[in-house]
């Protein structure tokens, strides 16, 4: 039975057949870029010069000076900074308009690495570095990974058909058996991603992944290692069972990989770049007064070459429909369905988990804009307890407002 058929089926029986509408009739389409090949990354570039040590840098609280954000160093030195003032300050604003207990908004620019955005907040506890840490479950971020791995394999892609029953809030081990006579539905890879429905991720890892394959792809992805950066920051965790019901748990998801929002920014620009990770990059140059003794080099730094540039396509392909029909869609339109941000595709994933234990419960989005000619990359991480006034797509949705209002976007008013 066609994808559509199984949709209206659903909404009959149901009752959500008007939700669904704008699901098949908004999606939007990618156009393919004809662009010049990027450089082999195997030839030689020239050395960039040694970055000084950056010895009691703070970047929680950076003072502003001649209309630049900076950070004191040891020794009388200071670290000019590469973010923008406006944007800084409209990110803290929003935190703290909204009271956010602990959260981390990292805004990336995708052709040079240099930050834009870094704010974090905590509230009621010695203040650290959110953006540093990686605390925080991967949730259906993770998703991303799963999906870059699958895209290794012939024949899946953004129009890969996988039919389900169950599974969107866990997952049981007999909702991984097919069964045509029991799966009501089915959805593309795309429309998987956008709805982040997360048996499909599940049964599509179980039949064609391997726990060392999905490892392979998160290690190329960033996790396991620090992002290098300017400063010290906890590494990613992506540890994958064995056991192949939690193994599709977690390729779905589900606990078994953390993520710190910066890791997740440099995710963000590594697909906007066509597959190239660029070094994030926070410093722009260190001063002893009025000095400058050193200065970071205009071009960016190039890391590694992490997807080939069809699955950066096709991950960006499905990322839409997070925001044009899925799981964002709310927090990027108002009620009447007007969008926050006209004329400015935005590629997006989101992720949500709770410890109920602790009485946190995670949110996150991660992605880029516009999606046709990346600018932007973002990470927003929202930890709330039970009583909560925004989530982490909230949370980027006024950043990218903030972004694309102080560069005039058509349409588009600061938050």
């Amino acid at each position: 039975m066609q994808t559509w058929r199984r949709w209206a089926a659903m909404g009959v029986t149901m009752g959500v057949i008007g939700a669904l509408f704008p699901l098949l009739g908004s999606r939007r389409e990618l156009p393919v870029r004809h662009e010049a090949p990027l450089r082999r990354l195997s030839e030689p570039q020239a050395p960039a010069p040694p970055t000084p040590e950056l010895r009691g840098i703070d970047l929680l609280a950076p003072k502003l000076r001649s209309g630049r954000l900076e950070a004191p160093l040891d020794g009388g030195l200071s670290a000019q900074l590469t973010l923008d003032p406006e944007l800084q300050s409209a990110a803290t604003s929003v935190l703290e308009r909204y009271d956010v207990p602990e959260a981390g908004v990292v805004l990336m620019q995708v052709k040079s690495g240099d930050l834009l955005t870094y704010a974090s907040r905590v509230r009621g506890v010695e203040p650290f570095d959110v953006n540093a840490r990686a605390e925080a479950p991967a949730a259906s971020v993770f998703k991303l990974v799963t999906t870059a791995a699958l895209l290794d394999k012939p024949g899946i892609g953004a129009q890969t058909e996988q039919c389900y029953r169950g599974g969107m809030s866990r997952i049981q081990p007999d909702e991984l058996r097919d069964d045509p006579a029991l799966d009501r539905w089915c959805a593309s890879l795309a429309m998987a991603m956008g709805k982040s429905i997360n048996v499909v991720f599940a049964r599509l890892a179980r039949r064609w992944l391997t726990p060392e394959e999905l490892s392979s792809k998160a290690r190329e992805l960033g996790f396991g290692a620090p992002v290098p950066f300017e400063v010290a920051n906890e590494a990613a965790r992506a540890e994958l069972p064995s056991d192949p019901l939690e193994f599709a748990r977690a390729a779905a998801g589900f606990w078994h990989t953390t993520l710190s929002p910066l890791a997740a920014a440099s995710l963000a620009q590594t697909i906007a770049n066509g597959g190239v990770t660029y070094k994030p990059r926070i410093v722009r140059s260190v001063r002893r007064d009025d000095e400058v003794i050193w200065q970071a080099p205009h071009e960016p730094e190039t890391l590694r070459r992490a997807l080939p540039a069809r699955a950066a396509h096709e991950l960006t392909t499905m990322m839409l429909q997070t925001v044009a029909s899925g799981s964002a869609y709310k927090a990027f339109h108002t009620p009447q369905g007007t969008e926050y941000l006209p004329h400015l595709a935005v590629a997006g994933k989101t992720g949500t988990l709770t410890r109920h234990e602790a009485d946190r419960h995670y949110t996150w989005f991660v992605g880029f804009a516009p999606a046709d000619r990346p600018e932007v990359a973002i990470a927003t991480l929202v930890v709330n307890t039970a009583i909560w006034r925004i989530k982490a797509p909230q949370l980027a949705r006024e950043v990218l407002r903030a972004y694309f209002a102080d560069r005039r976007a058509p349409g588009v008013t600061p938050p």
